[in-house]
């Protein structure tokens, strides 16, 4: 640190401002990257603004374990609207319903998803990380028997399969040696079902026995004999 020696007597003295007038550099507000052809893309970034109007999908989610269904709407920002580079990224998350029980989960879980997916990058993740939450208190079946380990898991589908109806999740397929197993036992569990139903499925009471004389399950207790109710034969005459 360099010395300056002062001859002269001090007479006042001033301490030196930052330059108030002076603009800070603006900051992007978008992540611009030049294709090989001259094309200017714009990707999500964390300071990318709300615009006045978004696109999005609604989805009603009713469990066994609240009697108020949830509604899931997802809202997408539009990216390159209008080129070939258009592309639709998931911008914010909403859920509204009329069980209060729920109701600090829902903004705290639907304000950190809304942040992910302003942050931009690979959002996908949130997926497994919301379907692998679950109950303590155990899941539910949903209609069709699927089974949800928990709420949190139903809305981490519910967000896959918004992701794969805008392109940014491939849709989950089953190779062809996959399809071709399945297929088969398929027809082979069918098959043994349709063999087993031929002689379980019958137009006369349960717990009938079968008749000798004509071979059919149809021989019931009645007026204190065995009587048979496809061929008429009975043991008292």
């Amino acid at each position: 640190m360099s010395r300056l020696k002062i001859e002269k007597k001090i007479v006042g003295y001033a301490v030196n401002q930052p330059d108030e007038k002076k603009e800070e550099a603006p900051r992007p507000e978008f992540r611009r990257e030049m294709t090989e052809g001259g094309a200017e893309v714009i990707r999500m970034h964390e300071r990318l603004e709300r615009p006045e109007m978004l696109v999005g999908s609604t989805f009603k989610v009713k469990t066994p374990v609240s009697d108020h269904a949830m509604y899931v709407t997802i809202n997408d920002i539009i990216l390159n609207e209008g080129t070939e580079h258009e592309k639709r990224r998931p911008f914010e998350i909403f859920i509204n319903s009329k069980n209060l029980d729920h109701y600090q989960w829902i903004v705290a879980l639907t304000r950190i998803i809304s942040a992910v997916f302003r942050k931009g990058g690979d959002v996908t993740f949130l997926v497994d990380e919301l379907k692998a939450v679950f109950d303590p208190r155990g899941g539910y079946w949903q209609p069709g028997g699927k089974f949800m380990p928990s709420i949190i898991a139903e809305l981490g589908y519910i967000v896959e399969k918004h992701l794969i109806s805008i392109g940014l999740l491939a849709k989950p397929e089953l190779d062809e040696g996959q399809q071709k197993l399945i297929a088969e036992k398929r027809a082979e569990f069918e098959e043994s079902a349709k063999q087993q139903d031929a002689f379980s499925k019958s137009e006369y009471p349960e717990g009938a026995q079968l008749c000798i004389k004509c071979s059919t399950v149809a021989i019931i207790m009645m007026d204190g004999c065995m009587t048979c109710l496809s061929c008429g034969d009975s043991k008292c005459g």
